[in-house]
């Protein structure tokens, strides 16, 4: 269960709290975001943001919900894939902007950002924009962990920006070719997650802490953990 101390973590001292969570498909990014939103924090998931704005687009191929997505843009070796990956990108793009531009004209504005494990194909400008406006934070998974997300990923699929990672040889079935060609897309992710973040938090070390906010900042270099009102943590 997540400890929660009334007012300890939404009654922030200024600068405000600002954290976008980046890393996988699987490793905690949804689950923290909504530790620390019920604490107050405000809360924006790209995810939803995406899905809202491919709503038509979906509905005409009768998909809803996130798992709807990935129905949506199919089998990376399907022939619509590379057309809706694109369009998937775009609406992504455009949502980060949307989000950037709210806390570039709201200085006082506390948000925490689940974003998706593609957010590091938004480009340059984005990511620059995101990295000088909160605090990025990298959920790392080891590489005992990546087979874990790669099943994971195998039986409930979620939507995954590819980007020509999935190269597949003669005689495999997609989802072997997935298996095959995932740990690579992870490699590459790894060393991009990694680049932008201001703190690395290794998924291990999380799950052996208590499930509690205070845990989770704990884990932060202390230039970035927030101060409660009334004193430091």
């Amino acid at each position: 269960m997540t400890d929660i101390s009334p007012n300890s973590w939404s009654n922030l001292a200024k600068p405000p709290l600002r954290l976008a969570l980046i890393g996988m498909s699987g490793a905690g990014k949804s689950f923290w975001t909504h530790c620390i939103a019920l604490t107050g924090i405000a809360a924006i998931s790209c995810d939803d943001i995406i899905e809202e704005k491919l709503a038509p687009r979906l509905a005409a191929g009768g998909y809803s919900g996130i798992n709807g997505v990935a129905a949506w843009m199919g089998w990376p070796n399907s022939p619509t894939y590379a057309e809706r990956e694109a369009q998937y990108l775009a609406e992504e793009v455009a949502a980060l902007d949307e989000i950037l531009g709210g806390l570039e004209r709201d200085r006082a504005r506390s948000l925490v950002l689940d974003t998706t494990g593609s957010v590091i194909y938004a480009g340059n400008h984005l990511l620059h924009r995101m990295r000088k406006l909160m605090t990025v934070v990298y959920l790392a998974a080891s590489e005992a962990e990546q087979q874990l997300l790669i099943e994971r990923y195998l039986s409930d699929p979620k939507p995954v920006l590819w980007r020509g990672a999935f190269q597949a040889k003669a005689g495999e079935t997609p989802r072997e070719t997935v298996a095959r060609c995932y740990p690579h897309l992870m490699t590459a992710r790894r060393q991009s997650y990694a680049a932008i973040a201001h703190a690395t938090l290794p998924v291990a070390k999380l799950r052996e802490l208590p499930q509690t906010v205070e845990a989770f900042f704990s884990l932060l270099p202390q230039q970035f953990q927030p101060e409660r009102a009334g004193g430091s943590q």
